[in-house]
Protein backbone atom coordinates (compact mmCIF):
# COMPACT_ATOMS: atom_id res chain seq x y z
CA UNK A 1 0.00 0.00 0.00
CA UNK A 2 1.64 3.26 -1.04
CA UNK A 3 2.08 6.56 1.17
CA UNK A 4 -0.95 7.86 -0.93
CA UNK A 5 -3.17 5.39 -0.41
CA UNK A 6 -2.80 4.92 3.54
CA UNK A 7 -3.11 8.59 3.96
CA UNK A 8 -7.07 8.57 2.05
CA UNK A 9 -8.41 6.05 4.45
CA UNK A 10 -7.51 8.52 7.34
CA UNK A 11 -10.55 9.10 9.17
CA UNK A 12 -12.40 12.97 8.53
CA UNK A 13 -12.01 14.44 12.01
CA UNK A 14 -8.70 13.70 14.08
CA UNK A 15 -8.00 13.43 17.36
CA UNK A 16 -5.13 12.95 19.26
CA UNK A 17 -5.60 9.67 20.46
CA UNK A 18 -6.27 9.01 16.50
CA UNK A 19 -2.86 10.62 15.35
CA UNK A 20 -1.11 9.14 18.19
CA UNK A 21 -2.50 5.53 16.81
CA UNK A 22 -1.45 6.28 12.93
CA UNK A 23 1.76 7.52 13.83
CA UNK A 24 2.37 4.70 16.11
CA UNK A 25 1.43 2.43 12.62
CA UNK A 26 4.32 4.95 10.84
CA UNK A 27 1.10 6.00 8.47
CA UNK A 28 2.47 9.48 6.73
CA UNK A 29 0.38 12.93 7.26
CA UNK A 30 1.67 14.44 4.25
CA UNK A 31 -0.36 16.67 2.66
CA UNK A 32 -3.54 15.95 5.25
CA UNK A 33 -5.91 18.85 6.90
CA UNK A 34 -5.19 19.16 10.79
CA UNK A 35 -6.51 21.97 10.82
CA UNK A 36 -7.01 23.01 14.40
CA UNK A 37 -6.17 20.18 15.98
CA UNK A 38 -4.74 19.94 19.59
CA UNK A 39 -1.42 18.24 19.55
CA UNK A 40 0.28 20.37 22.48
CA UNK A 41 2.91 18.54 24.60
CA UNK A 42 2.91 15.56 21.78
CA UNK A 43 5.98 13.67 20.48
CA UNK A 44 5.95 14.22 16.98
CA UNK A 45 9.87 14.16 16.34
CA UNK A 46 10.93 13.49 12.85
CA UNK A 47 7.33 12.65 11.54
CA UNK A 48 6.69 13.80 8.15
CA UNK A 49 4.76 16.48 8.14
CA UNK A 50 5.23 17.97 4.65
CA UNK A 51 2.39 20.13 3.13
CA UNK A 52 0.09 19.46 6.29
CA UNK A 53 -2.60 22.57 7.14
CA UNK A 54 -1.81 23.13 10.99
CA UNK A 55 -3.22 26.67 10.57
CA UNK A 56 -4.60 27.56 14.02
CA UNK A 57 -3.16 24.34 15.52
CA UNK A 58 -2.42 24.21 18.78
CA UNK A 59 1.42 22.58 19.09
CA UNK A 60 2.37 24.45 22.21
CA UNK A 61 5.59 22.34 23.98
CA UNK A 62 5.46 19.68 20.83
CA UNK A 63 8.65 17.82 20.24
CA UNK A 64 8.71 18.11 16.47
CA UNK A 65 12.57 17.99 16.70
CA UNK A 66 13.73 16.81 12.92
CA UNK A 67 10.61 17.11 11.76
CA UNK A 68 9.38 17.33 7.89
CA UNK A 69 7.30 20.43 7.72
CA UNK A 70 8.48 21.44 4.42
CA UNK A 71 5.51 23.58 3.25
CA UNK A 72 3.10 23.25 5.87
CA UNK A 73 0.82 25.57 6.65
CA UNK A 74 1.33 26.91 10.15
CA UNK A 75 -0.71 30.13 10.30
CA UNK A 76 -1.89 31.53 13.15
CA UNK A 77 -0.67 27.71 15.29
CA UNK A 78 0.65 28.41 18.80
CA UNK A 79 3.72 27.02 18.75
CA UNK A 80 5.09 28.37 22.44
CA UNK A 81 7.70 26.62 23.79
CA UNK A 82 7.85 23.83 21.15
CA UNK A 83 10.68 21.95 20.13
CA UNK A 84 11.83 22.37 16.03
CA UNK A 85 15.36 21.71 16.67
CA UNK A 86 16.75 20.92 13.31
CA UNK A 87 13.62 20.71 11.90
CA UNK A 88 12.95 21.13 7.85
CA UNK A 89 10.44 24.41 8.00
CA UNK A 90 11.44 25.14 3.91
CA UNK A 91 8.54 27.30 2.49
CA UNK A 92 6.28 26.81 5.49
CA UNK A 93 3.72 29.56 6.35
CA UNK A 94 4.62 30.69 9.43
CA UNK A 95 2.76 34.05 9.44
CA UNK A 96 0.67 34.88 12.75
CA UNK A 97 2.35 31.16 14.21
CA UNK A 98 3.19 31.90 18.13
CA UNK A 99 6.85 31.39 18.37
CA UNK A 100 7.80 32.45 22.18
CA UNK A 101 10.08 30.47 23.74
CA UNK A 102 10.55 27.82 20.86
CA UNK A 103 13.35 26.13 19.91
CA UNK A 104 14.40 26.33 16.27
CA UNK A 105 18.11 26.18 16.69
CA UNK A 106 19.26 24.05 13.91
CA UNK A 107 15.89 24.54 12.00
CA UNK A 108 15.88 24.85 7.93
CA UNK A 109 13.74 28.41 7.34
CA UNK A 110 14.93 29.00 3.57
CA UNK A 111 11.80 30.54 2.11
CA UNK A 112 9.94 30.44 5.59
CA UNK A 113 6.95 33.27 5.40
CA UNK A 114 7.27 34.62 9.14
CA UNK A 115 5.75 38.43 8.07
CA UNK A 116 3.69 39.06 11.87
CA UNK A 117 5.12 35.67 13.44
CA UNK A 118 5.68 36.55 17.43
CA UNK A 119 8.60 35.97 19.02
CA UNK A 120 10.35 36.49 22.25
CA UNK A 121 14.05 36.94 24.07
CA UNK A 122 13.48 33.26 24.71
CA UNK A 123 13.13 32.10 21.32
CA UNK A 124 16.29 30.02 19.95
CA UNK A 125 16.63 30.70 16.22
CA UNK A 126 19.30 29.05 14.05
CA UNK A 127 22.65 30.27 14.02
CA UNK A 128 23.14 33.09 11.38
CA UNK A 129 19.62 33.59 10.85
CA UNK A 130 18.53 37.51 10.12
CA UNK A 131 15.04 36.87 11.93
CA UNK A 132 15.23 40.50 13.19
CA UNK A 133 14.74 40.91 8.97
CA UNK A 134 12.05 38.34 8.52
CA UNK A 135 8.84 40.55 9.31
CA UNK A 136 8.12 38.53 12.50
CA UNK A 137 7.52 40.46 15.92
CA UNK A 138 9.27 40.85 18.79
CA UNK A 139 11.97 42.65 19.99
CA UNK A 140 14.85 44.19 18.11
CA UNK A 141 12.36 43.85 15.22
CA UNK A 142 13.11 45.62 11.69
CA UNK A 143 9.69 46.73 10.63
CA UNK A 144 10.36 50.01 9.12
CA UNK A 145 7.30 50.93 7.25
CA UNK A 146 6.07 47.20 7.52
CA UNK A 147 1.84 47.11 7.52
CA UNK A 148 0.66 46.19 10.44
CA UNK A 149 -2.82 47.97 10.05
CA UNK A 150 -5.28 46.47 12.78
CA UNK A 151 -2.73 44.02 13.45
CA UNK A 152 -3.27 41.90 16.92
CA UNK A 153 -0.12 42.93 18.85
CA UNK A 154 -1.76 43.04 22.29
CA UNK A 155 1.04 42.75 24.91
CA UNK A 156 3.82 41.96 22.19
CA UNK A 157 7.57 42.51 23.15
CA UNK A 158 8.77 44.93 20.57
CA UNK A 159 11.59 46.32 22.63
CA UNK A 160 13.78 48.57 20.94
CA UNK A 161 11.61 47.59 17.68
CA UNK A 162 12.69 49.95 14.74
CA UNK A 163 8.75 50.79 13.51
CA UNK A 164 9.80 54.30 12.13
CA UNK A 165 7.09 54.54 9.63
CA UNK A 166 5.37 51.66 9.99
CA UNK A 167 1.54 51.56 9.29
CA UNK A 168 0.06 50.67 12.37
CA UNK A 169 -3.28 52.38 12.18
CA UNK A 170 -6.43 50.54 14.36
CA UNK A 171 -3.18 47.93 15.38
CA UNK A 172 -4.51 46.22 19.02
CA UNK A 173 -1.41 47.14 20.87
CA UNK A 174 -2.92 46.68 24.82
CA UNK A 175 0.20 46.23 27.01
CA UNK A 176 2.57 46.20 24.39
CA UNK A 177 6.51 46.78 25.56
CA UNK A 178 7.53 49.28 23.13
CA UNK A 179 10.48 50.28 25.10
CA UNK A 180 13.01 52.15 23.82
CA UNK A 181 10.84 51.24 20.06
CA UNK A 182 11.75 53.68 17.40
CA UNK A 183 7.87 55.27 16.08
CA UNK A 184 8.97 58.40 14.30
CA UNK A 185 6.36 58.96 11.27
CA UNK A 186 4.65 55.26 12.30
CA UNK A 187 1.27 55.86 11.60
CA UNK A 188 -1.28 55.48 15.16
CA UNK A 189 -4.41 56.50 13.70
CA UNK A 190 -6.77 54.95 16.19
CA UNK A 191 -4.09 52.37 17.59
CA UNK A 192 -5.08 50.62 21.13
CA UNK A 193 -2.17 51.49 23.06
CA UNK A 194 -3.75 51.27 26.60
CA UNK A 195 -1.84 50.36 29.70
CA UNK A 196 1.49 50.09 26.77
CA UNK A 197 5.12 50.89 27.72
CA UNK A 198 6.49 53.22 25.83
CA UNK A 199 9.14 54.69 28.22
CA UNK A 200 11.96 56.18 25.79
CA UNK A 201 9.71 55.11 22.60
CA UNK A 202 10.70 57.88 19.92
CA UNK A 203 7.48 59.36 18.63
CA UNK A 204 8.63 62.09 16.91
CA UNK A 205 6.36 63.32 14.05
CA UNK A 206 3.54 60.07 14.61
CA UNK A 207 0.56 59.85 13.64
CA UNK A 208 -1.77 59.41 17.16
CA UNK A 209 -4.80 61.07 15.83
CA UNK A 210 -7.67 58.70 17.42
CA UNK A 211 -5.38 56.70 19.57
CA UNK A 212 -6.14 55.29 22.64
CA UNK A 213 -3.42 55.85 24.74
CA UNK A 214 -4.78 55.25 28.17
CA UNK A 215 -3.11 54.51 31.44
CA UNK A 216 0.31 54.01 28.87
CA UNK A 217 3.64 54.62 30.36
CA UNK A 218 5.14 57.83 28.52
CA UNK A 219 8.25 58.35 30.93
CA UNK A 220 11.30 59.86 28.84
CA UNK A 221 9.38 59.29 25.20
CA UNK A 222 9.77 61.80 22.04
CA UNK A 223 6.85 63.61 21.33
CA UNK A 224 7.85 66.42 19.14
CA UNK A 225 6.61 67.56 15.79
CA UNK A 226 3.06 64.95 16.18
CA UNK A 227 1.51 65.49 12.87
CA UNK A 228 -1.90 65.34 14.71
CA UNK A 229 -3.07 64.12 18.24
CA UNK A 230 -6.99 64.89 17.25
CA UNK A 231 -8.81 62.70 19.33
CA UNK A 232 -6.13 61.04 20.96
CA UNK A 233 -7.32 59.83 24.84
CA UNK A 234 -4.10 60.62 27.61
CA UNK A 235 -6.25 59.43 30.52
CA UNK A 236 -4.33 58.18 33.48
CA UNK A 237 -1.16 58.19 31.13
CA UNK A 238 2.31 57.45 33.13
CA UNK A 239 5.27 59.16 33.13
CA UNK A 240 4.46 62.37 31.39
CA UNK A 241 6.35 65.23 32.02
CA UNK A 242 5.24 68.96 32.97
CA UNK A 243 6.79 69.98 29.73
CA UNK A 244 5.73 67.48 27.67
CA UNK A 245 2.45 68.05 28.91
CA UNK A 246 2.09 71.99 28.31
CA UNK A 247 3.54 71.31 24.79
CA UNK A 248 0.75 68.97 24.04
CA UNK A 249 -1.44 71.30 25.52
CA UNK A 250 -0.72 73.87 23.05
CA UNK A 251 -1.74 71.76 20.20
CA UNK A 252 -4.41 73.98 17.68
CA UNK A 253 -7.80 74.15 19.63
CA UNK A 254 -9.11 71.93 16.94
CA UNK A 255 -7.26 68.91 17.60
CA UNK A 256 -7.42 69.41 21.35
CA UNK A 257 -11.48 69.76 21.37
CA UNK A 258 -11.80 66.65 19.11
CA UNK A 259 -13.50 63.56 21.00
CA UNK A 260 -12.41 59.62 20.83
CA UNK A 261 -15.21 57.68 19.57
CA UNK A 262 -14.02 54.91 21.19
CA UNK A 263 -13.54 56.47 24.58
CA UNK A 264 -15.84 59.20 24.59
CA UNK A 265 -12.84 61.62 25.84
CA UNK A 266 -11.96 64.53 24.34
CA UNK A 267 -7.87 65.33 24.19
CA UNK A 268 -7.82 68.21 25.88
CA UNK A 269 -9.75 66.86 29.09
CA UNK A 270 -7.58 63.45 29.09
CA UNK A 271 -4.32 65.55 29.05
CA UNK A 272 -5.83 68.12 32.07
CA UNK A 273 -5.22 71.70 29.68
CA UNK A 274 -6.48 73.86 32.27
CA UNK A 275 -6.39 76.87 29.53
CA UNK A 276 -9.30 74.90 27.68
CA UNK A 277 -11.35 74.38 30.44
CA UNK A 278 -14.02 76.62 29.54
CA UNK A 279 -13.43 76.72 25.82
CA UNK A 280 -15.78 75.34 23.77
CA UNK A 281 -12.73 74.15 21.39
CA UNK A 282 -14.17 75.56 18.35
Amino acid sequence: MTISDRTLQMPQTHSPTEILQFLQQGQSFAGVDLQDVDLSQMDLSQVNLSGVNLSRANLSGANLSEANLRGADLRGANLQGANLSSADLQDSYLNRTQLHQANLAGANLEGAKLQVAYYDAETIWPEGYAYKNSGAVGPGANLSGAYLNTANLRGADLRGANLRGAYLSGADLTGANLEGAALSSASLQKAYLTGAFLRHARLNNAELQGADLRAADLSGASLENLQSIAGADFTLVQGLSEETRAMLCNRPGRELGTWNTFTRNNTAQSLGCQRFKDESFT
